[in-house]
């Protein structure tokens, strides 16, 4: 008999574990995602990702704005699910809808469990600098990622990859190892493993506030924000009063240009203009420099530097507020 599933998810990374599960030929009775929401520049009401690839498989779907009603109880109920998969749904089940499927509820984490438990964990493997994170596939309970570990595969993070291309990345291994579990827990071989709570750390939501950058921090972790917040919020700054984006960084490991500043100028504070010619665009920061690759002035589009590093002087300092 197959295994009737319920699919939970939303962005992206929900599409990729969903489009494995048809590839299988898993029966999916029904996807549950987030409602549209305004997005783009004209607020254009756009679909999740999630709701696109079941449709295109002709998998119902329902966008429901709480999961705590009767009336999506009952509607879940009437599918007979043996199992809900999820995968960035963006909610928390509550126990009425953990409690339905008789195998129980299984999450996709884009993160190897206890650490970064919540909403942000590729984010926040960023923003600390890991040299590793990856998948874990855990049986839900009504904590926030607490629940027992089914499987778990390390994957490897590259010192300048950035949220969105970790994220797809991640996505393919998580479909990978979803489908490596999903028989052995079915067939009862897979045994879950609780997680230490004492390893535990938490990857909250990111706020737009987290964007602004602090020249005082060293390039290594101004370079590891920028490639964490670049598709939301952004990493932002101020030049001369005006806001002032970064989408992509290097580090420069030379330090010839600093050293040919000082002899010029003397010591720069953090913040300040090194250089400002042809490609390179180059910041001191509290340790370190950072050339700026990809920057969007404010009122412009987003531009390698090449196009706009002859518009910066030397010696101006970024700012961490507008004037």
């Amino acid at each position: 008999m197959n295994t009737r599933i319920v699919f939970m998810g939303t962005p992206d990374f929900a599409s990729a574990i969903l489009e494995s599960l048809c590839k299988e030929k898993y029966e999916i009775v029904a996807c549950i995602t987030q409602p549209d929401k305004p997005m783009g520049r004209h607020m254009k009401l756009t679909p999740p990702s999630a709701k696109i690839t079941a449709l295109s498989h002709g998998i119902p779907v329902f966008q429901p704005n709480s999961l705590r009603t009767e009336e999506f109880l009952l509607l879940l109920k009437s599918w007979e699910p043996d199992l809900i998969v999820t995968a960035a749904y963006g909610k928390i089940l509550p126990v009425t809808v953990l409690s339905v499927p008789a195998s129980g509820c299984l999450n996709v984490h884009a993160s190897l469990l206890p650490k970064y438990r919540g909403a942000a964990p590729v984010q926040w493997a960023l923003l600390s600098g890991d040299k590793e994170t990856g998948i874990t596939i855990m049986k839900m309970d009504a904590g926030m990622d607490t629940g027992d570990i089914l499987t778990r595969r390390l994957y490897p993070v590259d010192p300048d990859i950035h949220t969105n291309q970790l994220m797809n990345e991640l996505s393919a291994v998580g479909a990978e190892l979803l489908l490596e579990t999903l028989p052995g827990y079915l067939a009862g071989t897979v045994k879950p493993v609780p997680q230490d709570p004492r390893l535990a750390t938490l990857s909250p939501p990111i706020r737009k506030e987290q964007g602004l950058i602090d020249w005082n921090h060293s390039a290594q972790t101004i370079h590891n924000q920028i490639r964490a917040l670049s598709g939301w919020p952004g990493a932002y700054t101020f030049y001369e009063g005006e806001r002032f984006k970064i989408y992509q960084s290097m580090i420069l490991k030379d330090n010839a240009l600093l050293t040919d500043y000082r002899q010029d100028h003397g010591e720069p504070l953090p913040g300040t203009i090194i250089r400002a010619a042809g490609s390179l665009l180059a910041v001191s920061c509290g340790s370190g420099c950072l050339s700026l690759s990809s920057v969007q002035p404010q009122s412009c589009r987003r531009m390698d530097a090449s196009e706009c590093a002859h518009n910066y002087h030397v010696g101006i300092r970024f700012s961490g507020v507008s004037s």
